[in-house]
């Protein structure tokens, strides 16, 4: 009796301690409880008692997104049911999964050697042309992924902060690779060692909102892209996705639209299947970005369709990786960031938003978007794979 009381205390202990470290680790244990996005009216907004109604649904709390006014919990399905015909709730939305955008690869990462070299993709678009003009000194750049190798040598220098979403008492320090990867495309250090980037001078920012798998929550990119605005971020590199959205998806990338900021987004590695391009880059708010390999083809892997607005180099594509190495890597991850990088770009010729004669506003996103477009190259592929064209750094800086 003593043996089976002792084990039974023990487990209660043991739940207690799994429940309390994360989210992550809540999901494990109450996957018959999905998470949902809960959306309250306008007029219900002191968090106190949004905290108390849910409770009295036997809904787990996991985090507040202020953004747009809801709370992510556990719900099982009939608290989620009961809570919709609650007068303060608007809407009940799944807390979607998205993935990192890249192919799935073999190859090993390799420690940094000298000399330096410049990557065919950065050299394609002729970033190393826009030079002359601008290294994107002082452009704040999100990049919303997997973190970065913070102490990378060909990093470091241009890392300017993080923030860890997943893990907010963490560093946001790279455990993946992928948004190292990424990163590297975007600012490489002009150091003599390694790869350069598109703007080895543009201040980079990690935001970390997947995990080591590459796999994160839509919850926590809200969280993210709410942290952009409050941190007067520039551009938003967002190589990641999902074949599925929601209105909770789409309310936060037009806020973060209408801040001001420009969102770069990768189309998705889908052209083997169905080619269905991921949100977000399926929201016209986005710039949505196609692959290309280093003979101008549209690459096989590459999501494509009407709302492509550019292409850019995704194949064979070498840039920093975790663990201050490098490595070579596919996907429309690696094409967007092309894209992020020559937004910085532009924004150090047009650094601040401002009115015409006519009081209309310029260089906004949209504008940002249009100057980009009217600036690409045309490879001669179908509109639906490239968009406007392959995007041209020298073009858009001039």
């Amino acid at each position: 009796m003593k043996k089976e009381l002792f084990s039974g205390i023990k487990i209660f202990f043991i739940c207690i301690i799994l429940l309390g470290l994360s989210p992550q680790l809540s999901d494990a244990v109450l996957t018959e409880h999905p998470r949902r996005i809960v959306v309250f009216k306008k007029s219900f907004l002191k968090e106190a008692n949004q905290d108390t109604l849910l409770k009295n649904f036997g809904a787990v709390k996991i985090k507040r997104l202020n953004m747009i006014n809801s709370t992510v919990a556990h719900l099982s399905p009939q608290a989620e049911k009961a809570l919709r015909r609650k007068h303060e709730i608007l809407r009940i939305d799944e807390d979607i999964v998205i993935s990192a955008l890249v192919k799935k690869d073999k190859g090993k990462h390799k420690p940094y050697q000298p000399p330096e070299k410049l990557p065919w993709g950065i050299q394609r678009i002729s970033a190393n042309l826009a030079w002359p003009v601008t290294t994107g000194s002082a452009i704040r750049v999100a990049i919303l992924d997997t973190g970065i190798d913070l102490n990378h040598p060909d990093l470091q220098d241009n890392v300017k902060g993080y923030i860890n979403l997943i893990r907010p008492h963490k560093s946001g320090n790279d455990n993946n690779g992928h948004g190292t990867h990424v990163a590297g495309i975007v600012a490489a250090v002009d150091n003599d060692i390694g790869v350069i980037g598109t703007g080895p001078d543009i201040s980079l920012y990690a935001v970390k909102i997947l995990n080591k798998k590459g796999i994160g929550w839509l919850s926590d990119l809200i969280d993210a892209l709410s942290w952009c605005i409050n941190n007067n971020m520039q551009v938003i590199n967002m190589s990641f996705g999902s074949p599925d959205d929601n209105q909770s998806f789409y309310e936060a990338i037009i806020k973060v639209n209408q801040a001001g900021i420009v969102q770069v987004a990768s189309a998705g590695n889908e052209g083997e299947v169905d080619g269905e391009i991921m949100y977000p880059a399926k929201y016209p708010e986005t710039i949505a970005v196609s692959a290309i390999d280093r003979h101008s083809n549209f690459a096989s892997f590459s999501s494509y369709g009407p709302e492509i607005d550019l292409a850019a180099p995704g194949v064979n594509i070498k840039s920093t990786y975790k663990k201050h190495s490098y490595k070579k890597l596919d996907g429309t991850s690696m094409s967007a960031a092309h894209v992020t990088g020559t937004v910085a770009l532009i924004l150090t010729t047009y650094p601040t938003w401002g009115y015409d004669t006519d009081g209309n506003v310029i260089w906004d996103p949209q504008e940002i978007k249009i100057k980009l477009k009217e600036t690409a190259e045309n490879l001669g592929l179908d509109s639906n794979q490239q968009g406007a064209g392959l995007v041209r750094a020298d073009s858009a800086v001039y």
